[in-house]
C-alpha cells in the first residue's frame, strides 16, 4: 500500500500499529458496506425515496451527537479495551440486523431503529479506535500513519461499492454476513493488540491503564482524579482547549470550509447531470474518477508528509480546488464536470495526512478523544449545507451561479490559509512536536482533567 520510509521511527516495524491497522481496516470495510447498502435496502423495503432519506438523515445526526460522548469515553477509559468492546457489541448488532433481513421483518420503523442503534454504536466507539494511534505511534511517524490510513480508505472506497453491489444483488442477507466477518476480524485483531507487550511505547505518557483513575498533564506528571465532572463539562473542556489553540483553529476552519465548497460543487454536478437526463453510468463515473484520484494522492502522501512542510502541502492542495472548481461555472461539458472534481482532490490525502497528523501530535493524550470528536462534529456539521445550497441554488439562480458559490467557498479557504501564519508555517513531520510545543501555554490542559 504505502512503503515505509527511512526516518527516525519505522512505522511498519511497529507491530502494534500493524495490528491496529488490521482491526481498523476490518471496521472500515464493514462501515463502508453499511453506508452503501443500508440506504438501498431502505429504498427497496419502503419504496419511498423520502422515507429512505429520512433514515439516512437521522443516522447522520445521531452519529454526530453520539461521537461527542464517544470522545469522553475514549478519554476516560483504556482505548484498546473500548476497541474490543466495540467490536463485540458491533458483531451482536450486525447479527441482529442480519436476522431481521433473513426473516423479512424490515419496514420503515424497524429500519429507522436499526439506523439509530448502529449510528449510536459507531458514534460511541469509533473515536476510541482513532485515538489509539496517539498511544502506539510516535510523534515523528503520525503523519505517515495518517497517510497509510488515507491510502487504505481510498482502496476501500473503490472496492466497497462494487463488493456491496454484488452482495446486494445476490441477497441482502449477504451484506450482513460480510459485515459479521469484518467484525470478527476487527475483534480478533483488537484482542491481539490488547495482549501485546507494550514494548514499543514511545514515551512515559503513551498509554494509561485506565483513564478513570489517573491523568497526565502537559509535562508528563501523573495526578489522581479525585472528582469527575459531568460528560457535558468534559465535552466543553475539549472544545475549549481546541478553540484556544492558534495552531489548530485554522486547521479546523480550513477543513470545514474546503469540504463544504467541494461537496457543494460535486452535489450540484450530480443534481445537474440528473436533471439533464444523463445515465446513472455516466454519473457514476464521477465517483470512480474521484476514487482513482484519491488513491493516487494517498500514495503520494507518505513521501510528502515526511519531506515537505505541512504548510506548503496545505497551500498547494488548496490551489487545486480553486483552479478546477473555478472553471465549472463556465462550462457544460460532461467530461470537464467529471475530471475537474477528481483533479481538485488529487492532493487532498496528503493534506489530510499532514493536518490530521499534526493535530494528533499537538493534542495531549488525555484530551485526544474529546478534541478529535469535536473536530469531527464541527467539520461534518457543515456538510448537510452542501445539498441545501446545491438544491436551492439550482432551483433559483441556476447551475452557473451555484457552482460559482462553491468556487468562492474554495477560494475563501485558500485565502484564509494563505493569510494564516500559524497554518502556513507548519513544518514537515519531524518538526511537528517542536512546533506544537510553541503553543502549549495557550492550550494547557484544564485542571479538572489532570
Amino acid at each position: 500500500m504505502v512503503s515505509a520510509m527511512s526516518t527516525p521511527s519505522r512505522l511498519w516495524s511497529n507491530s502494534r500499529y500493524v495490528t491496529w491497522l488490521v482491526s481498523d481496516t476490518a471496521k472500515a470495510l464493514g462501515g463502508g458496506l453499511a453506508t452503501f447498502a443500508l440506504p438501498l435496502i431502505a429504498l427497496q423495503v419502503t419504496g419511498e425515496p423520502a422515507q429512505a432519506g429520512i433514515i439516512g438523515a437521522v443516522g447522520m445526526v445521531v452519529i454526530l451527537f453520539a461521537s461527542l460522548y464517544g470522545g469522553v469515553l475514549a478519554d476516560r477509559h483504556d482505548r484498546v479495551r473500548l476497541m474490543v468492546m466495540g467490536a463485540g457489541i458491533g458483531g451482536a448488532l450486525i447479527a441482529g440486523m442480519t436476522v431481521l433481513i433473513v426473516t423479512g421483518s424490515l419496514n420503515f420503523a424497524v429500519l429507522l431503529g436499526v439506523e439509530i442503534v448502529l449510528s449510536t454504536f459507531y458514534g460511541l466507539f469509533d473515536i476510541a479506535g482513532e485515538s489509539v494511534l496517539k498511544d502506539i505511534v510516535p510523534a515523528d511517524a503520525l503523519g505517515r500513519a495518517q497517510a497509510a490510513n488515507q491510502a487504505r480508505d481510498a482502496i476501500l472506497r473503490l472496492g466497497a461499492t462494487p463488493l456491496g453491489g454484488v452482495l446486494l444483488a445476490t441477497g441482502a442477507w449477504l451484506i450482513g454476513v460480510a459485515m459479521l466477518v469484518s467484525s470478527a476480524v476487527e475483534a480478533i485483531a483488537a484482542v491481539a493488540l490488547g495482549r501485546m507487550r507494550r514494548t514499543d511505547r514511545i514515551s512515559s505518557r503513551s498509554a494509561v491503564p485506565d483513564r478513570r483513575t489517573e491523568r497526565r498533564d502537559d509535562e508528563g506528571s501523573t495526578t489522581a482524579v479525585t472528582a469527575r465532572s459531568g460528560a457535558l463539562a468534559e465535552i466543553r473542556e475539549g472544545v475549549s482547549w481546541l478553540m484556544r489553540r492558534r495552531d489548530l483553529r485554522p486547521i479546523l476552519f480550513t477543513m470545514t470550509a474546503v469540504n463544504l465548497g467541494f461537496s457543494t460543487a460535486t452535489t450540484t454536478i450530480i443534481y445537474l447531470l440528473q436533471q439533464r437526463g444523463e445515465s446513472p453510468a455516466v454519473i457514476g463515473l464521477l465517483g470512480s474518477a474521484i476514487g482513482a484520484a484519491t488513491l493516487i494522492g494517498a500514495l503520494l502522501a507518505t513521501p510528502l508528509v515526511s519531506r515537505v512542510r505541512a504548510g506548503t502541502i496545505t497551500i498547494v492542495a488548496l490551489v487545486l480546488p480553486v483552479a478546477t472548481v473555478g472553471i465549472l461555472p463556465f462550462t457544460d461539458s460532461v467530461p470537464v464536470m467529471i475530471a475537474a472534481p477528481a483533479i481538485a482532490l488529487l492532493f487532498t490525502p496528503p493534506l489530510n495526512a499532514a493536518l490530521l497528523g499534526y493535530s494528533m501530535v499537538a493534542i495531549p493524550t488525555e484530551l485526544v478523544g474529546r478534541v478529535r470528536s469535536a473536530m469531527t462534529v464541527i467539520v461534518s456539521g457543515a456538510m448537510p449545507l452542501a445539498p441545501l445550497i446545491a438544491g436551492a441554488g439550482l432551483s433559483t439562480v441556476g447551475p452557473a451561479v451555484t457552482l460559482g458559490i462553491a468556487a468562492l467557498l474554495c477560494a475563501a479557504t485558500f485565502v484564509l490559509a494563505l493569510c494564516t501564519p500559524a497554518l502556513r508555517s507548519l513544518p514537515a513531520e519531524a518538526g511537528w512536536a517542536a512546533h506544537a510545543a510553541k503553543f502549549t501555554d495557550a492550550g494547557r490542559v484544564p485542571a479538572s482533567v489532570r
